[in-house]
């Protein structure tokens, strides 16, 4: 009866203490659900909600490598080896660039629209010429070297039509630019460098919209020197068969005034072709911050024929009031999803003998970039 007595007692004792210890027990918290990503589809591919807000955010980009010979390369470069030696001869050689490029858009819906923030940064190295020779004082060149950049493309906000920032002019963006050509520049259509600019634009429901943008210019001949800026603005219609655009600018630096057109037609659903003419006040030995084209008017032409679903061929052809002449054309083809080449070829003249330009001694041309996209 004892031992049973002390069995019972020693058990229930037992019983009791752990029923303490178990109401002392520390109780772990359920972690928290995780967020995960999700998929904003309001804007297209790509984007996503960034986790705790109602923000889209969209993160991509390009690499880029060009390689330019013959016009689209350096001509006339000092040889080196030669020019060490007292021997002043010249060569040819290659442009190349690789540009590695990122991308960051931002968008959130507000009560005054969607609000938008954009930003493009390019990091590159690039062979390119100099004109001195910095271990030896005086001699000038074109010599041949490569350097690495970084370049601030676009940096934006926009909301409601009203943009405010760093970007293309308006006078080259909202007419489109040129054709699907690499090198359709080569005799400009407006600004060749970005620019700050402040601008608003009207869309209608209707294909309709309409713009103005106050901008500041580049580089010492274009930059302003005063509180006036330069102004550009236009109209535009758009359709299912085409477009068409009306562009003016007004250069506050040199007072000059510039305006060009274009008419983009949809044949069907393999060709789309293009027109746009430029006219420009050409006043002698005045600069034009909206027309750097030479002469007083110029007419950019070209078509893009769709080959098939990896294929495509587009052309360029421009011709100036002097004279100037410059056809490009070239095959885009994706290898691969992402990666796309695109060989090109260039052809430039000017046929006014009495003239001394770039263009003399009908310039021949190569050149390829590939291109992977993300």
């Amino acid at each position: 009866m004892k031992i049973r007595s002390i069995f019972l007692g020693s058990a229930a004792a037992l019983f009791a203490v752990s029923g303490a210890r178990a109401a002392d027990a520390v109780v772990i918290a359920e972690p928290e659900p995780v967020e995960y990503v999700r998929v904003c589809d309001v804007y297209g591919t790509g984007f996503y909600y960034m986790p705790g807000t109602e923000t889209c955010l969209r993160v991509g980009g390009y690499l880029r490598y060009d390689i330019g010979a013959g016009f689209l390369g350096h001509e006339d470069v000092l040889d080196k080896k030669d020019f060490s030696e007292g021997v002043l001869n010249l060569n040819d050689t290659y442009y190349k660039r690789a540009r590695a490029a990122l991308r960051l858009d931002a968008r959130t819906e507000t009560e005054l629209g969607t609000l938008r923030s954009y930003i493009q940064v390019n990091f590159q190295y690039t062979t390119s010429v100099t004109d001195d020779d910095p271990d030896t004082a005086g001699i000038e060149g074109p010599f041949t070297t490569a350097d690495n950049g970084v370049d601030l493309e676009h940096a934006y906000i926009e909301l409601g039509g009203f943009l405010i920032g760093k970007t293309d002019s308006f006078f080259l963006s909202f007419s489109d630019f040129a054709g699907n050509v690499v090198n359709d520049d080569l005799i400009g259509y407006g600004p060749i460098d970005n620019t700050h600019t402040i601008s608003y634009t009207f869309h209608g429901g209707n294909g309709f919209s309409a713009g103005i943008a106050l901008e500041e210019g580049y580089d010492v001949e274009y930059t302003i020197d005063d509180y006036v800026p330069h102004v550009t603005g236009g109209v535009k219609f758009t359709q299912g068969w085409g477009g068409v655009s009306v562009m003016g600018g007004y250069d506050s630096v040199w007072e000059e005034w510039a305006a060009k057109a274009r008419l983009d037609v949809k044949v069907n659903d393999t060709i789309s072709a293009f027109v746009m003419a430029g006219l420009k006040d050409d006043d002698v030995g005045e600069l034009n911050f909206y027309a750097p084209w030479n002469g007083d008017w110029a007419v950019w032409t070209g078509f893009t024929a769709k080959m098939s679903e990896k294929a495509s061929i587009n052309t360029q052809v421009t011709y100036t009031d002097a004279q100037d002449f410059v056809a490009v054309a070239n095959v885009q083809y994706e290898l691969v999803p992402g990666l796309t080449l695109t060989p090109e070829i260039v052809y430039a003249d000017n046929f006014d003998d009495d003239v001394v330009t770039q263009y003399d001694d009908a310039e021949f041309g190569g050149f390829l970039r590939v291109q992977r996209n993300f």
